[in-house]
């Protein structure tokens, strides 16, 4: 199941971390670096509730948003700006036998980082190859 291409036959197994709050900057900075660590780990994403720049709507329409959790993290060691709260962590793992090995370290990661609760799900939740609307909007280009 390894692949070096970046479209694969079958899809490489993930690992979701879903904790119970949003988290923090700091939190979400060690996170990643832990997760980065992790043996077989071949990419972490993050979703979760974006902190626009500007201020889309409200009474402050077009302001800068002065929100205390828009920071420059460390990742890596490179500085990326957090432009959400994360609420979803994918880890994506290079082998399908390597998921048990991944996920013990990973639930000992959370638990220690995240005192308030998590959950751990194995899957697929990303898309691994284009959908049919990928194609369309392809086509009109």
């Amino acid at each position: 199941m390894k692949s070096t291409n970046s479209s694969e036959a079958v899809p490489l197994p993930e690992i979701l971390i879903f904790p119970t709050r949003l988290l923090k900057a700091e939190t979400t900075e060690k996170l990643l670096n832990k997760l980065y660590e992790v043996p077989h780990v071949r990419q972490v994403n993050i979703s979760g509730e974006s902190l626009p720049a500007v201020l889309g709507s409200g009474p402050g329409k077009g302001l800068g948003n002065e929100h205390p959790e828009r920071k420059v993290i460390n990742v890596k060691g490179k500085e990326v700006e957090l432009r959400l709260l994360v609420g979803r962590v994918f880890v994506e793992i290079d082998d399908i036998d390597n998921v048990q090995q991944a996920l013990e370290e990973i639930d000992a990661i959370c638990t220690d980082l995240m005192p308030f609760g998590f959950n751990l799900e194995v899957g697929r939740y990303s898309k691994y190859k284009p959908t049919v609307t990928d194609y369309a909007k392809g086509c009109k280009r």
